[in-house]
């Protein structure tokens, strides 16, 4: 594989992530950069974001009809999506690392791994819909 090229905008997008407990999606993404760098362009956002995921430094994480989130946290962990306002949320829980013997059991192949998202609504939802009935 050849060597990537430096760039500035690839590594303010990995910095900033790596900073964040939330997901942002591109669109937050590219405007909290722009700030610092007002020749940054969305398309060059949504380059990069793609080549740090497929580079395996940065995760996306689809939220089915919302846009995609993006997490500087490459570790291995579970994430919680709402529904209704499509944040996306770390999931502190223990390991389920059975799910892939269950998984192994009933397929020929290999089973390298596997991501869990849970969905639902989130705290803050709740207390709105709470408000308005």
């Amino acid at each position: 594989m050849a060597t990537l090229k430096y760039s500035r905008q690839r590594e303010s997008i990995k910095n900033f992530l790596a900073g964040r407990p939330d997901h942002p999606t591109a669109e937050t993404i590219y405007s909290c950069l722009r700030k610092e760098q007002p020749h940054l362009s969305l398309g060059t956002v949504y380059r990069n974001l793609s080549l740090l995921t497929e580079l395996g430094e940065i995760r996306k994480i689809s939220v089915g009809d919302g846009p995609d989130h993006f997490d500087g946290d490459t570790t291995f962990h579970h994430h919680f999506i709402c529904r209704q306002c499509h944040q996306v949320f770390d999931l502190k829980m223990e390991n389920m690392d059975d799910i892939m013997q269950s998984a192994a059991e009933n397929f020929n192949g290999h089973v390298e791994g596997y991501i869990t998202n849970f969905y639902g609504l989130c705290d803050n939802c709740i207390k709105k819909n709470d408000s308005r009935a």
